[in-house]
């Protein structure tokens, strides 16, 4: 048989496995697809006679990865790559952490996922906005959210727009805004060169960005897009949405709403979605509305504007608990409860 460093992915994966014993490997088989038990399992069957050495290789290599594991978990791949050059020296510290890389698929801007969200902006402010879309694609949506909101309304929409129109990026310009990141920022990372943007991701951003925000970016960008905008919409639930809800789920969505929310989104709301709204409270809970409305006075466009937002927060947090479903695309099914 091939040495333990000519041995297949697989290969390795077998010997740890027979190493093992039948019962801790049975438990393995588990946690896999069905797929790879049995690619995993003719690995096995190809394996008459594991030589010592190789078994020793092995271990140790499946050790030496599970420790560069911890360390990463601890505090990121600069961290488990300084433990591991201490530990083992820097080329074998090097190939097990570009190993355990590609494994997980650590993406660029990693590091810039741990810090604040506001010093990011502080450093993106002034750059162009192709460099700022680029960086937004690659953090969480909630940074990227807070980040976008804090930008001149002028250049919100222009940096969703080339959000959404990111595509595949080339890695020298991914590594040359990251390594300015990393200066300005006092990180390093390495990098893994994934396929990032595009209409989902400026959707999970626009999702946590306040109302207006929202409603601002979307306005300016249908002037130059409104085919992007419209796809856009087909991702998100927005507040006029309600009117193409299910009638339990509207009622659902009444019952977990706070009604002080529910009256000041009414009393600017359109039409349509007032009579929708209105329709599937009780006869009282609706004449209350209806008087509440009337005495309530002149409202901020702001507080309606919040509001609305709680409340389709509300509505996305029952699709995420499975309470109800929204079909995405425009469908005459919308929602199903």
């Amino acid at each position: 048989m091939a040495t333990a460093l000519k041995l297949t992915g697989k290969q390795k994966a077998a010997i740890l496995l027979i190493s093992m014993g039948r019962e801790a490997s049975s438990k393995v088989f588990n946690h896999l697809p069905e797929e790879e038990i049995e690619q995993l399992t003719l690995a096995i069957a190809n394996i008459h006679k594991v030589d010592g050495k190789e078994k020793e290789e092995v271990l140790k290599e499946f050790h030496e990865m599970c420790i560069a594991q911890d360390y990463l978990a601890s505090g990121g791949i600069s961290y488990a790559q300084d433990i591991l050059e201490s530990a083992l020296g820097k080329d074998k510290a090097k190939d097990i952490i570009q190993r355990l890389t590609a494994q997980l698929q650590v993406k660029p801007f990693d590091f810039a996922r741990r810090i604040d969200a506001m010093q990011i902006y502080h450093f993106l402010q002034n750059e162009h906005p192709q460099t700022i879309a680029l960086v937004l694609a690659h953090l969480e949506p909630q940074q990227a959210s807070m980040i976008l909101s804090s930008l001149p309304s002028e250049l919100q929409s222009d940096v969703a727009r080339r959000i959404a129109l990111l595509e595949q990026t080339s890695p020298d310009v991914i590594k040359e805004v990251e390594n300015i990141l990393e200066q300005k920022l006092s990180a390093t990372i390495r990098q893994d060169y994934s396929v990032v943007g595009g209409i989902e991701s400026i959707v999970n951003i626009l999702n946590g960005v306040d109302r207006s925000t929202e409603k601002g970016i979307l306005d300016h960008l249908g002037v130059h897009d409104q085919e992007l905008v419209d796809e856009i919409k087909k991702l998100m639930f927005i507040f006029e949405d309600i009117i193409n809800l299910d009638r339990r789920a509207i009622q659902r969505v009444i019952q977990e709403v706070d009604n002080q929310d529910l009256l000041l989104s009414l009393k600017a709301a359109s039409p349509e979605v007032k009579k929708v709204i209105l329709e599937n409270m009780s006869q009282r809970m609706a004449e209350t509305f209806k008087e509440e409305m009337e005495f309530l006075g002149p409202v901020r466009v702001k507080d309606v504007e919040e509001a609305q937002g709680r409340i389709v927060s509300v509505i996305r947090r029952l699709e995420d608990s499975g309470e109800v479903v929204i079909s995405r695309g425009g469908t005459d099914d919308d929602i199903l409860f």
